[in-house]
This record gives structure tokens, C-alpha cells and sequence, in this order.
């Protein structure tokens, strides 16, 4: 199956239905919560997601294999090993925010062929907001350009706002964003594929995660270059890669903001780059 001839505008609104349908509805509605066994929490919403997006992709004749992050470790690899393409799927980013009544979650899927991601779709149910890109079109929001992405980056990063993860960085790196930041603000909004969204739209500018799995860069990864963004992990290497390992992020609206963001963080990451 060629890229082009997947009905991803069909898949994309789809996933709005099952936001409406799986998750509005269960949301701060006293679900009950449990834990994986790397203590992450997940929700029966997760699990009804999971079962209608695949759904979803088999009503529009999508046959390649599901990667979705509610599989077991086996399975995930056993797609990894042996597909040549295969649809990426996070069925709730931010399930902690949904348990917690925070109203920032979504749905994300993005399609994988060999290293690539062509295909990439976020849906933010509260808002009704649905970020899709493909590797020949530009990032949308809604079907039209998100008016935020119309606004030039800024030129220099103490104008920037920044997301910024702080559990998963190096202490000492930490310790200087907190107390030397060198942009104007920072957040930390709890679901990654949607913050790559936001960073992608133009709703901040700088972006810093120290360990993230496939699913929640895929998407977003792919919307923030087709906006002109540019992205690397802290040793300068790809964000995306056709592996289960969590991959650091430092991300920017343009090319000459990452540079000057990777030349702020180098004094910081020459053990993590060392050790690598």
C-alpha cells in the first residue's frame, strides 16, 4: 500500500468520533484507574480507545500491523522485527491528566513505513482539535493552517516558552533550567504527542523532554517539520527510530532556534553524550 492511497483524511476524523464517543463521555466520570507494571496509570478509556481505533483502521482497509502502546513488550517487538510499515497508536496521551480530571489528553497515530513516519494524527477531544500532517503536506489543524503557525518563531530564545519535561533530565541540567533558564517561560502540560502539537501549531517555542517512547514523538515529530520546525534527541541523533527505547527530545520552531537552544544545553550534556 503506497502512502497516497490511504483515506488518512477519513482516519483523522474517525479519531474525532472515538474521542467524542470513548473519552468525552468517561471523562471525570469516576472511571476506575490501575497501573502498569512500570506504575504508569491506565484506565478502561485506554482500552476502548485501543479496540476502535483499530477498528477504524480495518473499516478503511488498513491491513498493515498495529503497534499500539497498550500491547504487550512482545508483541510491540515482534511488529517492530518484522513489519515493513505499520500504524502507531497511542490510544490515550496523557492518562494521567484524563484520571486526574486535567483536561489535556488526546488520541495519536501515526503511520511508520521502514524509518519513516508518513502519516501523523492527534485529536484533542476537550477542545475538538484535530493536528494531521503527512510527509507531502503541511501541518493542519481542523482542515486549515492554525493561526498561531502563521506567526514568524521568535528570533532568540529569551523570548521563547518553553515545555520542558524536568522529571526525566539530568539533575545538574535541571537544576539550571530552574534556576538560569535562558527563555521567558516554561511548561510542563503532561501529554507528549499533544505538547508536540502545540509546539508544531506555534503555541510554544522551545521543547525539552529527556526520555520519551515511539508513540509519543511519531506524530508530533512529524507536524513540527512539516510546520518548519526542527527536532534531535541530546546527542544530536534522530527523535524518531524504529525502536521500543526511550529517546530524549530538544526541539524548536526553526532550525536557527534549535541551534542556539543545543548551544545553551551543550555545557550540560557532555557526560550524557560521553557516556553514549
Amino acid at each position: 500500500m503506497t502512502a497516497t492511497s490511504i483515506p488518512f483524511s477519513d482516519l483523522a476524523r474517525g479519531l474525532r468520533v472515538i474521542g467524542q464517543q470513548e473519552l468525552l463521555p468517561r471523562f471525570e466520570a469516576g472511571i476506575d484507574v490501575d497501573y502498569k507494571s512500570d506504575g504508569s496509570v491506565i484506565t478502561e478509556a485506554d482500552h476502548a480507545v485501543d479496540a476502535r481505533v483499530r477498528e477504524l483502521l480495518r473499516q478503511h482497509g488498513q491491513r498493515e500491523p498495529v503497534l499500539s502502546e497498550e500491547q504487550a513488550r512482545a508483541e510491540q517487538a515482534q511488529v517492530l522485527e518484522t513489519a515493513p510499515a505499520f500504524w502507531l497508536v497511542d490510544p490515550l496521551d496523557g492518562t494521567s491528566n484524563f484520571a486526574g480530571g486535567m483536561p489535556f489528553f488526546a488520541i495519536s497515530i501515526a503511520r511508520i513505513a521502514g524509518d519513516r513516519v508518513t502519516h501523523g494524527a492527534t485529536y484533542d477531544p476537550v477542545r475538538d482539535e484535530l493536528f494531521t500532517a503527512t510527509e507531502d503536506t503541511a501541518l493542519e489543524l481542523n482542515a486549515a493552517t492554525p493561526p498561531a503557525a502563521r506567526r514568524p518563531p521568535v528570533p532568540e530564545l529569551k523570548r521563547a516558552i518553553a515545555l520542558v519535561d524536568y522529571k526525566r533530565l539530568d539533575a545538574p541540567l535541571a537544576r539550571e533550567l530552574a534556576s538560569h533558564a535562558p527563555f521567558r517561560s516554561q511548561r510542563n502540560l503532561g501529554a507528549c504527542a499533544l505538547e508536540w502539537a502545540w509546539l508544531a501549531a506555534g503555541r510554544a517555542d522551545l521543547y525539552l523532554h529527556g526520555g520519551q517512547a515511539p508513540w509519543d514523538s511519531a506524530a508530533g515529530g512529524l507536524m513540527l517539520a512539516r510546520a518548519g520546525g526542527a527536532m534531535c534527541d541530546l546527542g544530536g541523533r534522530p527523535v524518531f527510530g524504529r525502536s521500543l527505547a526511550k529517546r530524549s527530545a530538544v526541539a524548536a520552531r526553526s532550525s536557527a532556534l534549535l541551534a542556539d537552544w543545543r548551544a545553551w544545553l551543550a555545557p550540560w550534556l557532555a557526560p550524557r553524550e560521553d557516556a553514549s
